[in-house]
């Protein structure tokens, strides 16, 4: 599968947000999680070599204890 990364140019900030909440409501949840790791390989590529190469098998998981 070939991804591609386009652009969409907007009068304002608040109409990109709404573009960008649109558009990622319309997807599936298994496709948020495919452009979710094709945008994680993109940061790792150029990343390459650093600390955050580890993690790159899965999302990261974090747990805050609070009380």
């Amino acid at each position: 599968m070939i991804k591609r990364i386009w652009v969409k140019k907007s009068d304002s900030f608040k109409s990109a947000e709404q573009f960008n909440i649109n558009y990622y409501l319309l997807m599936s949840p298994s496709e948020r999680l495919e452009t979710v790791q094709f945008l994680r390989e993109i940061a790792f590529k150029i990343k390459k070599g650093s600390k955050y190469e580890k993690s790159r098998k899965g999302l990261r998981r974090v747990i805050k204890i609070v009380q």
